[in-house]
């Protein structure tokens, strides 16, 4: 098992399958973009599936999230999703996107054995989104949503970032939407992991900003630590439900003491927390012939090397220096 000095086991494995992105989100990377990785650097399709294998045979990995960047540029996903379907044990399936594409490759991915799908989508106003993804897209994440939804790839969660002076009036509206189609929202604290290194606190839409937003509209029902176990949303029933609504406070109230999970990058590399500042190289030690056994174990002695705590509000924090899009969520 992945299980670090503090007794956390880390069972759910996000898995990053490149670091390239058709949206330039302001929060996330500059209008141009960023130095990608070389080809030769990222995992293949075959290395991919065999420290998944591991991970999921040897180590007790029993939920995989495919994160990007944005996972749907990757060439060949729905084949790589169909052969970790066939794991036995077999894993949960579920996937991070901008939605670009879902449209068309919702109905293949339910049918190679995805379970679920998380959608990015910060606002409700096209130009909005297009000041902040520097793309004009609305139209294609509203549609990628309604395909997942139409292919069974649900709960169909939402993951929306607010910010100050730019949607932060937002949040309602947003919540309104989603339970009328049914979609699971989740407001997400911004997190300092912008490739520019220009998060400021003080700027940051926090968790209780939300909430105290939203309870002018509608009666919020805490669910309670016992429904939210090691997941990082804290969740409420809307109007006495059934639908909820989450809040991931990453920065004001994290959740680092459930935290089980542990992080693939793109190029092969173990990162057991997303603001963690080292990194254990698998892909150099996969191609230099080590053994299934001999990869397990790199992975466990990683794991050890995870801190208490992410660490965000303390005096001496340092940004990671990947950013997120690199680092995959």
């Amino acid at each position: 098992m992945l299980v670090d000095t503090f007794g956390r086991t880390a069972t759910d494995l996000r898995v990053s399958l490149t670091d390239r992105c058709n949206l330039r989100c302001t929060y996330c990377m500059p209008a141009e973009g960023l130095p990608w990785l070389p080809k030769a650097e990222l995992l293949s399709d075959e290395e991919i599936l065999r420290l998944i294998g591991i991970a999921v045979h040897l180590l007790g990995v029993d939920q995989i999230r495919f994160t990007g960047g944005e996972p749907l540029v990757r060439p060949g996903l729905a084949t790589l999703v169909a052969r970790v379907a066939q794991l036995d044990p077999r894993p949960r399936i579920s996937l991070t996107t901008n939605a670009l594409g879902l449209a068309r490759l919702a109905p293949t991915l339910k049918d190679a054995g995805l379970d679920r799908v998380n959608v990015s989508l910060d606002t409700l106003d096209p130009a909005v989104f297009r000041e902040l993804t520097r793309r004009d897209r609305f139209a294609d994440v509203v549609a990628g949503l309604e395909a997942a939804a139409a292919a069974g790839l649900t709960p169909v969660k939402v993951n929306s970032v607010l910010m100050r002076g730019v949607n932060d009036t937002e949040a309602p509206a947003l919540l309104r939407w989603c339970l009328e189609r049914g979609y699971e929202l989740r407001f997400i604290e911004q997190m300092p992991l912008d490739a520019q290194h220009g998060w400021d606190r003080q700027q940051m839409v926090t968790a209780e900003e939300i909430l105290a937003t939203l309870e002018r509209e509608f009666t919020l029902t805490p669910e309670g630590k016992a429904v939210r176990g090691a997941a990082p949303a804290e969740t409420w029933l809307v109007d006495g439900g059934p639908g909820r609504v989450g809040v991931i406070a990453s920065v004001t109230r994290p959740f680092c003491g459930d935290c089980d999970r542990v992080r693939l990058t793109a190029d092969g590399q173990v990162r057991t927390c997303l603001f963690a500042r080292e990194e254990s190289d698998l892909r150099g030690a996969m191609r230099d012939g080590a053994s299934d056994e001999e990869l397990a174990e790199r992975w466990r002695v990683a794991m050890l090397g995870k801190k208490r705590a992410a660490g965000i509000g303390e005096p001496g924090f340092v940004q990671p220096e990947r950013p997120m899009s690199a680092i995959g969520g």
